[in-house]
């Protein structure tokens, strides 16, 4: 047997696996019956766990914390006021919402296609896989920007390049959620963990101190890992699963050149660009800028950082109105709101599905299960006596697997960092290596977790070109990058670990306990 063939038949049998995999899924109930029934399973695993007592002392408050039953009085009555709350108040649906009704005047307006159409131009094919990782990995220090638009977007380049536009989809949400903890930049979440890591890092130390910077040595380092792991994934494993779209489909080949009339409309488009970027600019860049936060005049805790959502909107209605104006699609103010209405009529499906995926996440957070779990994983791992770099490696295995049970990445570290930051400070571990570890563990499965908040909009986004797409299909597609990303990063951590390069400016890999100076 050759080489080439024994590379054949391990491909084949990683697309067997895959397919099986994406059956089995496909094969349950539609996402959002899916969702009802895993809210009712943890209603009734609330139940099992309150008459087994199941309990833990919460590392933080030293308060003993028992799982709540759902099924009591107190319980029921907790569901029936929160139904509501829950739904409206789930963190996705509002931001999706908003940023689409921007996005939707674009997209009818005709800037997004002759965009596109532009970029396909300019870009060679065998690049846009690699780009769009890329893209997604940057777009984190922007928050939500990398799901609700750099998704979407991702399948209609690849749909209009002549390839499956799920191929697409799956490239970008990689790098967005896959590769959450590489970034160029520092975003909103770095101050976040950190402020967290320092919390916990004073129950040992109270002077100590983390720097929002910690981990940026790692996160540049890790962003052209992530890119070309994501690259490799996308093309020799996911790509013969999604196989080229014919050239009638929308090949470069078919790819007509813009009109007179879209080049027009572009230049308008860029006109604008221009302006609310030097509006932006002149609000974020002087020091008393009216973009920076107010008191502290801080950028990264700016209304332009936290409030990306409304920067997206207004990005998107300034964009396609003037492109529509220069291009002459848009001619009255119904033409507005006809491109708000449409887009907001392609989302009932998924509205449907975040009713039922709100209740099962605010379900599992009031019973502690999440809690109970990440310390009995704790003290399993505290007990093991394995040696620093085993020890690392299966805080981040941990990490990865309490991530399918909890999404949220900050909610999840103000829970383990107060057991796991001291514990490895007293193993000679600095809180700034164990917030790395944590975050590799963290970014690798957010793509196959139902728990991330985002998870049932890319399943919405991909049934727009594959209608029978479930929790399967996400899963069997997202998963051949997981444990990719899982391995390689894993790898590079524990080199750099043991290697002792500096993780980031200032901070150290080691921690030793300040010496004491004796009085007088």
């Amino acid at each position: 047997m050759t080489d080439n063939d024994s590379v054949a038949v391990r491909r084949t049998a990683v697309e067997r696996f895959l397919a099986v995999v994406e059956r089995v899924g496909n094969a349950l109930p539609h996402p959002a019956t899916l969702f009802a029934l895993m809210a009712l399973a943890v209603v009734v695993a609330s139940w099992l766990a309150s008459l087994a007592d199941l309990s833990v002392v919460h590392p933080k408050t030293g308060d003993t914390v028992a799982a709540a039953n759902l099924l009591s009085l107190e319980g029921l009555h907790r569901i029936m006021n929160g139904l509501v709350r829950n739904f409206v108040e789930f963190a996705p649906l509002g931001t999706v919402l908003v940023a689409l009704i921007g996005i939707g005047i674009a997209e009818h307006s005709g800037l997004m296609q002759a965009a596109l159409r532009a970029l396909l131009f300019v870009t060679p094919r065998m690049l846009l896989t690699p780009v769009t990782v890329f893209a997604g990995v940057m777009s984190n220090m922007a928050s939500e920007i990398g799901y609700v638009l750099l998704v979407p977007l991702a399948g209609i380049l690849f749909k209009a390049a002549g390839r499956h536009p799920i191929l697409g989809m799956a490239a970008a949400f990689a790098g967005v959620s896959g590769g959450y903890s590489a970034n160029l930049l520092l975003g909103t979440i770095d101050p976040l963990l950190a402020g967290l890591s320092q919390e916990a890092a004073r129950i040992v130390d109270p002077n100590y101190v983390v720097s929002p910077a910690a981990n940026y040595y790692l996160m540049v380092a890790s962003t052209p890992l992530i890119m070309l792991l994501g690259w490799w994934v996308t093309e020799k494993i996911i790509a013969p699963r999604w196989p080229d779209q014919a050239v009638a489909d929308g090949g470069n080949d078919q790819v007509e050149p813009l009109s007179e009339a879209e080049r027009r409309g572009l230049r308008w488009a860029g006109v604008a660009l221009v302006v609310l970027t030097a509006v932006i600019l002149a609000g974020i860049v002087p020091e008393g800028g009216f973009l920076r936060r107010i008191g502290d005049g801080s950028v990264l805790h700016s209304p332009l950082l936290t409030g990306i959502v409304a920067v997206i909107f207004v990005t998107g209605l300034v964009l396609g109105v003037a492109y529509g104006v220069g291009a002459g699609t848009i001619r009255s103010d119904e033409d507005v709101i006809k491109g708000m209405s449409q887009q907001m009529s392609s989302l009932g499906g998924y509205i449907v599905l975040v009713f039922f995926a709100a209740q099962f996440v605010a379900f599992f957070n009031w019973t502690n299960l999440g809690l109970i779990l990440a310390v009995n994983g704790a003290e399993a791992l505290k007990a093991s006596g394995l040696g620093t770099l085993p020890l690392l490696l299966m805080f981040i295995l941990l990490t990865a697997v309490v991530n399918l049970g909890m999404g949220s990445a900050s909610a999840k570290w103000a829970l383990m960092a107060p057991v796991f930051v001291p514990m490895f400070m007293l193993l000679g571990i600095s809180p700034e290596a164990t917030q790395a570890a944590y975050r590799v563990g963290d970014s690798t499965t957010n793509i196959i977790s139902p728990m991330m908040t985002y998870f049932v909009l890319i399943i919405a986004f991909m049934q727009r070109y594959e209608p029978k797409a479930g929790m399967g299909t996400i899963i069997s597609t997202m998963l051949p990058y997981s444990i990719v990303f899982l391995i390689g990063w894993s790898l590079m951590f524990l080199g750099w670990y043991a290697l002792e390069i500096p993780i980031g400016p200032g901070a150290p890999l080691y921690y030793k306990a300040p010496v004491a100076v004796p009085a007088g």
